[in-house]
């Protein structure tokens, strides 16, 4: 076990004496293996495919769906924010997030469960991009590399079925 850390840690350096957003580094590389990819790997492959794209170039937008008050005349259970189909899973859910790429105007409903594994995913992507910047420069290698683990934690948790609420 220490010498994975020891490895992770030397190869966390290595990445942040040259920060890149190259996936081919082996700091990168390994995230996007033990992490990131399961993480995004959902029943519709291909909208994975298109969310991680999206995450790595910043242009994924995740809101939360607007609940309408029930109207005065009957409505489908769908028009007032019940359950909806996640387009990531492909089961009936209450969705309270959707997802959007870019400046379509196409949305996709998304479920708890998967919402959270997105998260999980863009709030590492975030602080890498904020080291890649220069933008964290108050933490040294090892406050850095800690909060790193932290994150690939939150992935870890995220698909196994865990939701921040739940930790």
């Amino acid at each position: 076990m220490m010498l994975l850390k020891r490895q992770l840690f030397a190869e966390f350096k290595a990445w942040k004496e040259a920060p890149t957003l190259d996936r081919s580094c082996s700091f990168l590389e390994r995230v996007y293996r033990e992490d990131i990819h399961p993480c995004l790997a959902f029943n519709k492959s291909e909208l994975g495919s298109a969310i991680l794209d999206a995450v790595e170039q910043n242009t994924l937008s995740v809101e939360p769906v607007g609940f309408q008050p029930l109207p005065v005349v009957k409505a489908s259970a769908v028009e007032c924010g019940g359950p909806k189909k996640c387009a990531l899973s492909g089961q009936t859910k209450t969705c309270k997030h959707r997802i959007k790429f870019g400046d379509s105007s196409n949305y996709y409903y998304v479920s708890p469960f998967c919402r959270y594994r997105i998260t999980a995913v863009c709030n590492f992507f975030t602080y890498i991009r904020y080291i890649h910047q220069g933008l964290v420069k108050q933490q040294d290698a090892e406050q850095m590399f800690w909060e790193v683990m932290q994150l690939r934690r939150e992935m870890s948790y995220a698909k196994l079925g865990y939701y921040k609420d739940q930790l």
